[in-house]
């Protein structure tokens, strides 16, 4: 079997290091990671000033520990046209986005891309939020400088930035399951330079199911089988700042987790897999440059590993695999590239943008006994113009075009010959427009034409010898139209509304034969540019104070999917509503209690199965001895709901939890 952890090859950063310097602005939260935030602004910020995000929603650390969001997806969940669904094969939490799933809404840290090179996607529970500042998440519209493949948006990461000589926080925490979280963040402020670390460990035994669970064969309930987790993550960033302009950080992440996926409760489904290990490793490079009063080159060099072992059994027993060999899949994949960006101001009351990527992605699939069956290798090129233009000092014309590239290098899949496919591109072009009515009231109105080019596994994977490759498979593509509002009706309070139609060609999708609805080995399928969809709805949201003792805040989420070219075949894992709804009330000073109420509508889980709607409701209170100390205590799903996100796949039932965090 090969080695659980390799080391990072730095022959490529080390030869980047030498040559270039970082990327983008800003995020409206104290101590973010101001290199780490990507915007199209509606107004002329100073370097390095930190701004609100144009056409982005923000989640902050605040909002994080105040909704005991430990994870990405729980905390984006919070945000309106968000919906979080589980992935049927692998039970994996994903994001959809106004009907857009986590392929074509990538993640980001720091503007780096993290995915799952071979499939385009990732396990979005896995990256916990202890060590993040804020979360930026841009719907239909962003910047050209996140690169290719931001079909729906982008979710980036940002991470910790110190402000003073000496901060950081301390957190315990313990839950129903046997859950025990705990982690640690610590940085330092000291003018010319700035180092920030992490650490953070979660573990959890099982989940609580609904006590009006009916039990079947694969699940008799109480306790979810097989529903561990473990998740250990350290983080470390230095940063050098020479002078007032120019800023040079380079970050390292190592992640290490294990788990396992609850088997379906359909008796139908007989699948019993775990994973040994789900580990992660990546070093970042980030900085910014001023090349003289109008010019600055921002850069982003990047080096990611990821290594997972999927163990598969033949029953619940988790004692005989399927298959000595192949009952066993190991994934070495590798990532690595980066990006350049020259901005110009000096064209009167405009802003140029010049932006390139570049990025490799390699897979490596072996056995239990090591031996490479998979072997695939893409590259991916980008290139990128945005021009910002202030048409006067209130309103901004932002237009951005995009030439992507992609080219297989290398195809490898043992006992199959595969035919070297075609190079693809894809250009994309958007505008938006932004008009400041005052200083906290934003009108905008955007269109964005975006592609997703074809992961390895759309191309390539036989998925057990039960599909047929598809090796000049093309980019699907969406015309997302968004017309909206930020901004502060009344002092105190933040409010957004935005109108959305999404027109989306080309979707890649399972094509099946003639007369066959089901994939096997004697009836195969095929990915194709089959699908054409459109996603149309209306978001609102609202947060303020009522009274000195009372805030509220929620918002709304309709969404309507029309499968345009197959009437008949539903479109998965999106509710048509989506209510959200919190109170924060301190009826003493130093006490707060939380309310969190969260409905969603029926959701189709295939053609013929259909997830009913549910409420739930959160409880907690958070008491604060002293500024710097906080004991919390609370109950989520109050009402022990039995409901699931994915047919038969149960989220969990009634469950406590407390923490203790200490911030100096």
């Amino acid at each position: 079997m090969p080695q659980r952890h390799r080391p990072l090859r730095l022959k490529l950063l080390i030869v980047l290091l030498g040559n270039a310097f970082l990327q983008h602005t800003a995020s409206a939260t104290e101590g973010a990671f101001e290199l780490g935030a990507i915007q199209v602004s509606a107004r002329k910020t100073q370097l390095g000033e930190l701004g609100e995000p144009q056409v982005s929603s923000l989640i902050t650390q605040e909002e994080m520990q105040r909704f005991n969001r430990n994870d990405v997806g729980e905390a984006v969940n919070l945000l309106s046209g968000v919906s979080i669904a589980f992935s049927g094969a692998r039970n994996e939490k994903t994001i959809n986005i106004r009907g857009f799933d986590s392929r074509q809404t990538p993640l980001f840290i720091d503007g780096i891309p993290v995915y799952v090179p071979y499939d385009g996607n990732v396990d979005i529970s896995r990256f916990t939020t202890a060590d993040l500042a804020a979360i930026q998440v841009a719907k239909g519209f962003s910047s050209v400088s996140y690169g290719p493949n931001t079909m729906g948006g982008a979710i980036n990461l940002i991470s910790r930035k110190p402000r003073k000589s000496l901060e950081g926080d301390v957190k315990f925490g313990f839950a129903d399951g046997k859950k025990r979280q705990t982690s640690v963040n610590v940085g330092s402020n000291q003018g010319m330079w700035y180092a920030q670390a992490g650490a953070s460990y979660l573990e959890s035994d099982y989940f609580r199911m609904s006590s009006d669970y009916k039990a079947t064969a694969r699940e008799n309930g109480g306790h979810r089988d097989n529903a561990y987790r473990e998740d250990r993550k350290f983080s470390l960033k230095l940063g050098l700042t020479p002078n007032a302009s120019d800023e040079y950080a380079i970050s390292y992440y190592k992640q290490q987790g294990e788990k396992g996926q609850p088997p379906s409760t359909d008796p139908s489904v007989s699948r019993f897999w775990q994973w040994p290990y789900w580990d992660k490793e990546s070093l970042y490079f980030v900085s910014r440059t001023a090349l003289g009063e109008h010019e600055a080159l921002k850069v982003r060099l990047f080096q990611d590993e990821f290594d997972n072992e999927l163990n598969m059994f033949t029953n619940g027993s988790y004692s005989t695999l399927t298959n000595p060999l192949s009952g066993v899949s190991i994934y070495h994949d590798k990532t690595y590239g980066g990006s350049l960006e020259l901005s110009s101001t000096r064209l009167k009351d405009n802003e140029l943008k010049l932006v390139t990527h570049y990025k490799v992605d390699k897979h490596e699939g072996s056995n239990a006994v090591g031996t490479v069956d998979e072997d695939f290798r893409d590259t991916l090129v980008s290139m990128a113009v945005e021009n910002n233009h202030w048409l006067a000092s209130d309103l901004m014309l932002s237009l951005g075009i995009a030439h992507h590239s992609l080219n297989a290098d290398k195809l490898y899949k043992s006992g199959t010959s595969l035919s070297k496919p075609d190079k693809m591109s894809a250009t994309n072009g958007q505008a938006g427009i932004y008009y400041d009515f005052r200083d906290n009231v934003r009108f905008y109105a955007s269109v964005a034409q975006k592609t997703r080019l074809p992961t390895l596994k759309d191309r390539f994977s036989l998925r057990f010898t039960t599909y047929i490759e598809n090796p000049n498979l093309q980019p699907e593509e969406s015309l997302n139209y968004e017309i909206g509002y930020q901004g502060s009706p009344w002092h105190g309070a933040k409010a957004e509304a935005a109108i959305f139609h999404n027109k989306i060609k080309d979707k890649i999708q399972t094509f099946y034969r003639p007369g066959s609805s089901s994939c096997t080995a004697s009836s195969r399928c095929q990915m194709q540019n089959v699908g054409e969809a459109r996603a149309t709805g209306l978001e609102l949201g609202l947060q303020t104070p009522v009274l000195g003792w009372l805030d509220i805040g929620g918002n709304v989420t309709w969404t309507d999917m029309k499968n345009v070219s197959d009437p008949d075949t539903r479109l998965t894992d999106i509710p048509r509503q989506k209510i959200a709804a919190y109170a924060v009330v301190r009826p003493l000073a130093r006490l707060e209690i939380i309310p969190f109420i969260e409905s969603e509508s029926h959701r189709w889980a295939s053609n013929t199965v259909r997830i009913g709607r549910h409420t739930t409701l959160n409880l907690k209170a958070a008491y604060h001895p002293t500024k710097a100390l906080t004991l919390e205590a609370g109950v989520n799903n109050v009402g022990d709901s039995n409901y699931a996100l994915s047919n038969g796949f149960p989220n969990p039932g009634r469950t406590w939890f407390t923490n203790v965090s200490y911030r100096f």
